[in-house]
């Protein structure tokens, strides 16, 4: 199969007579919560309904379909957070092909399970490594080895296309309305969704400015494109958003990037939890971080989107039910309404009774209290977590527990010891 670097439009139209008779044509949705909140006309592009709630399906069925009889016959391999894992799995299992998956140590008990259910006989899982790039480094060694095909998630011009499509989607479907979006919204983790949309995006709405979206604790892209103009590796990610946590992007998604790309956006990764239970309990739409990222980032654009048309795309709704509790605890952080102190408590009756009175407002609350020492003393070693009623009156707790215990230690600040002790 000859090797392609350069992508167009017409590569997407190609991809998307490949692949629309087994990729589902997701909804465009007018979200009335968000227009009324940004004051603007707020499109969503619904990918987490895709048959396997990503719209990765549609780079990886591309790029497997374009491979010669003799490629498909000696099996396919990837490395994957879990969505592109899915989408390979869902088209091994459709084509009856062989697939070895190589996943994260660290992907979320459900993305396992859904790259099992999709892939059933035709798929081996193997879990390796702590992040995305140690898990490929891992796969690329299996299929030199086996000589078998690797199925880039983002680095290939196939699966680029194919993610391209959902793109050659929201236009059709805008024309129907005769609708002109002025802004488009898309995550980037290793880049092939946004080199895909961007491309079709700039042959066919040009008047439409794309905004790439990454986590602060991952951004790639943003860091190699603007800062460096070179390809960089991230020394440490944060993988929280583990469906855009790349520590290095590709070699194709850099130099597409760098022409279809107008602003990047870098959102942290709590006022992305606050985006997914925002989402999930005002619309009932269950997104996965890296789904949420493209909403999260309209608040970094208030003043430019006032007015204006805008898409976002909801890339994936793989969401472990399990995470909940932590996303809920990040977004309270990120909120600055919940706090943690560890200082020395009175051990006597009515102690903590004094605490409340003299420390915490009437709407307050205490979360957590544990003693991390015991002595004989008078005192003990506790670790306390409270929640704010309203996060302005963080100084006065702050000055309250300073009078109180003035050694104490705010834990909220020290990522070490949150990592510890929380």
């Amino acid at each position: 199969m000859t090797v392609k670097t350069t992508i167009s439009s017409k590569d997407i139209d190609e991809a998307y007579l490949q692949i629309k008779d087994t990729v589902k044509e997701t909804p465009l949705q007018k979200d009335h919560y968000l227009s009324l909140k940004y004051d603007c006309n707020v499109y969503l592009k619904r990918e987490d309904l895709q048959w396997v709630r990503s719209f990765k399906l549609r780079g990886a069925y591309n790029a497997i379909v374009a491979l010669n009889k003799e490629d498909r016959e000696t099996g396919i391999t990837c490395a994957s957070a879990g969505n592109h894992a899915q989408g390979v799995a869902y088209t091994a299992n459709k084509l009856h092909l062989d697939a070895v998956i190589f996943m994260p140590v660290t992907t979320p008990l459900q993305k396992i399970n859904q790259v099992k259910f999709f892939g059933g006989k035709n798929v081996e899982v193997i879990l390796t490594g702590d992040t995305f790039d140690d898990c490929l480094k891992e796969a690329l060694v299996y299929t030199e080895d086996n000589k078998m095909n690797f199925i880039d998630p983002f680095n290939n011009i196939y699966t680029i296309a194919g993610q391209g499509t959902l793109a050659k989607e929201i236009i059709d479907q805008s024309k129907e309305e005769n609708i002109q979006f002025d802004y488009l919204f898309a995550a980037i983790g290793g880049g092939g969704l946004i080199s895909g949309v961007g491309t079709y995006f700039k042959e066919n709405s040009p008047q439409t400015s794309i905004v790439g979206v990454e986590p602060a604790g991952a951004s790639s892209m943003y860091k190699s494109v603007v800062l460096e103009n070179q390809i960089v590796t991230l020394p440490d990610i944060d993988k929280f958003v583990d469906g855009a946590s790349v520590a290095r992007v590709g070699q194709i998604t850099f130099d597409i990037a760098k022409k279809v790309v107008d602003d990047y956006v870098q959102v942290h990764e709590g006022a992305v939890c606050s985006t997914i239970l925002d989402m999930y309990s005002k619309q009932a739409i269950i997104a996965e971080p890296a789904g949420a990222l493209s909403i999260t980032a309209l608040d970094n654009y208030k003043a430019e989107i006032k007015g204006q048309t805008v898409v976002c795309v909801v890339s994936g709704g793989n969401n472990d039910i399990n995470r909940m509790k932590e996303i809920e605890e990040r977004s309270l952080i990120f909120e600055e309404m919940k706090h943690y102190f560890i200082l020395n408590f009175p051990q006597r009756p009515g102690a903590l009774r004094e605490f409340v009175n003299d420390v915490l407002g009437p709407k307050d609350d205490i979360t957590k209290f544990e003693y991390l020492k015991k002595s004989s003393q008078n005192t003990g070693t506790v670790i306390i977590g409270i929640q704010l009623n309203n996060h302005k009156d963080l100084n006065n707790l702050k000055k309250n527990v300073n009078e109180f215990d003035a050694s104490n230690i705010y834990i909220n600040e020290n990522k070490m010891l949150y990592s510890l002790l929380i």
